[in-house]
């Protein structure tokens, strides 16, 4: 990690869920501001409502500042919005979720303008948020819109990495909404995010089929014959190493997933539900956007909210996952515009202009 300490951005989620707890159980430790400069965006009476109930907690003291720009190392700091009337822990409201959109505004203009080096969200409730004011069907979406590229969600842990073909969709839109291109596009996203965020060379990534068996050949259906294979062999013609179509328990039970560096499944529960079962401390990533953010693979958790039953472990591995990837993706910049001078680095051998061969006659000398 470089010697300037990353910005991590943090949003408080909704307020009435587990949000505020996992925050404040994660920067409790204070080698977490060894690790990077925290900037939370959210509620501060949210934050002194939470602190009285998790029992023994050693309390973060919260740095106030106006904007990311005033983030001090060392200390927790704290960008105040996203207020509620008040605090009602596993209650779902409408002045809830405008609470946890507010605090996201915020947060993403930061980011924008790169007061921010990534952006770790703490959930909200989709159904709470959503408004004529802001239509999406999640974060994902929200900041394919705000900040541009081609998102592909990601989710990852130690052991599995998969991405989504299609995300936030009711299941009978799947079929209809899994193309050729479509298939071929997410590839192409996820085998760039492999290298460049996670520094694979050549990432292997296998394919889910959508129908049981893999379609038994067209007979519990076609989508494997007709769009995802031919897919998966165009992809390969065009230097991904992609594999499949897989039968999605088969690959999962038989822990065949572990020979790939991703997999790629077809929709949300088909690629989360073995995710979570294999990673229950896993972290969500949203892929192909010029700026980095992850959140914790949980939701709001309404039903434990203000119980202090909340584990914090995943909202850990997501700030620690933002970090690898701003990394990551600093090395990959620093190699794609310099390959030579890296490729001889890494054989322990810096190199020059004036160290190469002179070009002579057509030939090297």
């Amino acid at each position: 990690m470089s010697e300037s300490k990353l910005r991590i951005g943090i949003t408080q989620g909704d307020p009435n869920g587990i949000g505020w707890e996992v925050i404040l159980k994660t920067f409790a430790d204070p080698r977490m501001t060894e690790l990077c400069t925290p900037v939370i965006y959210g509620s501060p009476a949210a934050a002194a409502y939470y602190r009285n109930t998790v029992e023994g907690l050693e309390e973060p003291v919260f740095q106030s500042v106006g904007s990311a720009r005033e983030a001090r190392r060392g200390r927790v700091n704290l960008v105040p919005c996203g207020e509620t009337s008040a605090i009602e822990p596993g209650v779902g409201s409408a002045e809830a979720g405008r609470a946890a959109v507010e605090a996201l505004r915020r947060a993403v203009a930061d980011l924008r303008e790169q007061q921010i080096d990534a952006l770790v969200t703490a959930p909200f409730d989709k159904e709470t948020v959503h408004s004529a004011e802001f239509p999406h069907t999640g974060h994902t979406e929200f900041l394919a819109a705000e900040l541009g590229g081609e998102p592909l969600m990601m989710m990852c842990s130690e052991v599995l990495r998969v991405g989504l073909a299609t995300i936030h969709i009711p299941v009978a839109q799947v079929s209809a909404s899994l193309t050729k291109d479509r298939i071929m596009c997410c590839l192409d996203w996820l085998r760039a995010s492999l290298k460049q965020d996670f520094g694979i060379v050549e990432p292997r990534i296998a394919v889910l089929a959508l129908n049981p068996h893999a379609g038994d050949g067209g007979l519990l259906g076609r989508e494997e014959e007709e769009v995802i294979r031919p897919a998966i062999v165009e992809a390969f013609e065009r230097g991904v190493l992609a594999f499949g179509p897989f039968a999605a328990d088969g690959l999962f039970a038989s822990g065949g997933y572990a020979r790939y560096d991703a997999v790629l499944a077809m929709y949300h529960d088909q690629g989360l539900a073995p995710f979570k079962t294999l990673s229950p401390d896993g972290v969500n990533f949203t892929a192909g956007l010029g700026r980095v953010r992850t959140s914790p693979d949980h939701g709001v958790a309404y039903d434990i909210a203000g119980r202090d039953k909340a584990d914090p472990q995943s909202m850990r591995n997501a700030i620690y996952a933002a970090l690898d990837i701003v990394e990551n993706r600093r090395r990959w910049a620093a190699m794609s515009a310099d390959p030579l001078q890296h490729f001889e680095r890494d054989r322990g051998r810096d190199v020059s202009a004036k160290d190469l061969p002179e070009m002579r006659e057509g030939r090297h000398d």
